[in-house]
């Protein structure tokens, strides 16, 4: 058991992050100088105390480095991320370019500063040219907007997203309050100029909906947002047992050019652990309805690091996933979430998943390079096997632009539905400020208006008084 004190700060969070990547919460705890002068004797005496930052700098990467030096030293891990936390690496390598122009000095900032292996800094600096090149600057005027779905047939071992199982007259009544925040979001756009790049629906699970549910959503959306400059719109199907013909044959009827299909794995016995309801076979005749469909665009996730799998398994996964010749394939690093049933099952499983994650990223980066993929977008989370990340790649020409100005954070967002989070861009401070619904679906329905008053006075108001 180890206590941490760490001097000259107010806020521990970060630190705590980067601790947690080496340790267990339970192997250690942290303080400020303040704070462990006010514990007892009896906790102070309860672990071994190491001190940092006795030359009170106030540089936190500064501190963050000895933090990282120590734990390396006492555990023999070198973390490949260094002493990043963050989820968003590629938009800190796109202001390090900003700031210093030259690739090298981007590279070298990025090994020396936050300890990053060469593996990763080139996967960063490759992964955000390659988005400058294909989409760059987000327009001033244009936003992306994001409608949630919050329901699903099951619910998967590892989700901590806003996602029920309810009856089709739940589901019915969500849609209806959903209608009139798209016909007021869709309005006050209008109004003030704001007009939407792309379009994702997501979830939860979307196809959850019938093909009449899915057909009224899609018609408010045409109906009510000025879809002529659109560059973009998505749909997650996501879970295969949702997906029918008569369900994609409407998504494309209304314009949608993308869609998930998500197996996480080609094997029985994952599905099975991880509760869900399809087979390997669903997965295959999903692609075949999305063909028949005419879908120009599939993304298929996968995740590295789930219960039982070697990886082997995971090889096998990406294997077949490629026979069906999707444009762009995500693989997840599994994140142990705290609202998720593995944390209740197994509250560190991640930390015992490292040296087996990392074999199965280094193999899908070897297979879709070699199938001719290319990373376009990453990002990561907290918990993740070996403190890993996730990454998108794409097929030349196909990336998930919504992925990317998501992760950019350089572009006004509009969230609609329950456990939507809106983001309101400031571009001459560079900063976004948070504009939630509630989570609850429930919820959200009874304090619609609630919701769209909240818009109005961060959103709409802001932009028409020119911020």
């Amino acid at each position: 058991m180890y206590n941490f004190v760490i001097r000259n700060i107010t806020n521990k969070y970060d630190f705590t992050e980067l601790i947690k990547i080496f340790l267990s919460p339970d192997d250690f705890s942290a303080y400020t100088q303040e704070e462990f002068e006010n514990i007892s004797q009896a906790e102070k005496a309860s672990g071994q105390t190491v001190y940092f930052n006795d030359i009170l700098s106030e540089d936190k990467n500064l501190i963050k480095r000895e933090i990282y030096s120590f734990l390396s030293s006492e555990t023999g891990k070198t973390p490949p991320w260094g002493i990043l936390t963050g989820v968003r690496p590629v938009k800190l390598t796109g202001e390090i370019f900003e700031r210093t122009g030259i690739e090298k000095s981007v590279f070298h900032e990025l090994l020396d500063t936050y300890l990053l292996s060469r593996e990763k800094a080139e996967l960063l600096i490759n992964t955000y040219k390659y988005q400058q090149k294909v989409c760059g600057k987000a327009e001033p005027s244009s936003v992306g907007v994001y409608i949630g779905i919050p329901f699903c047939p099951t619910r998967c071992l590892y989700c901590s997203f806003t996602s029920n199982q309810v009856p089709d007259n739940e589901i019915a009544r969500y849609l209806e309050a959903l209608k009139k925040e798209i016909e007021y979001t869709g309005r006050r756009m209008r109004e003030t100029g704001l007009w939407p790049e792309s379009i994702y629906i997501g979830g939860g699970t979307p196809t959850t909906l019938t093909a009449g549910q899915l057909d009224r959503l899609l018609t408010a959306v045409e109906d009510n947002m000025d879809l002529s400059r659109t560059v973009e719109f998505t749909v997650e199907a996501g879970r295969p047992d949702t997906i029918t013909l008569e369900k994609l044959k409407v998504i494309k009827k209304h314009g949608v050019q993308r869609i998930s299909i998500n197996p996480q794995s080609m094997k029985e016995r994952t599905l099975e652990l991880i509760g869900r309801s399809h087979s390997p076979d669903d997965i295959v005749k999903a692609f075949e309805k999305s063909a028949s469909a005419g879908i120009s665009a599939v993304n298929a996730d996968v995740i590295a690091g789930l219960p039982e799998e070697e990886p082997e398994d995971f090889a096998e996964t990406l294997k077949r996933i490629l026979e069906l010749d999707p444009e762009n394939i995500t693989v997840h690093t599994l994140a142990v979430k705290r609202a998720s049933r593995l944390v209740e099952m197994d509250r560190d499983y991640h930390y015992r998943q490292s040296e087996r994650v990392k074999k199965m990223l280094e193999i899908s980066k070897e297979m879709l390079a070699g199938a001719g993929y290319m990373p376009y977008y990453l990002y990561r989370q907290k918990h993740m096997a070996g403190a890993f990340e996730n990454v998108g790649y794409c097929k030349e020409g196909t990336p998930c632009i919504y992925n990317i100005r998501i992760m950019e954070e350089r572009q006004t967002v509009l969230a609609l539905g329950a456990g939507g989070i809106s983001k309101m861009y400031y571009p001459d401070e560079n900063r976004l400020e948070r504009v939630p619904n509630v989570s609850n679906y429930e919820i959200y329905i009874s304090r619609l208006d609630e919701m769209l008053d909240r818009k109005e006075k961060n959103i709409f108001m802001e932009v028409e008084k020119g911020c």
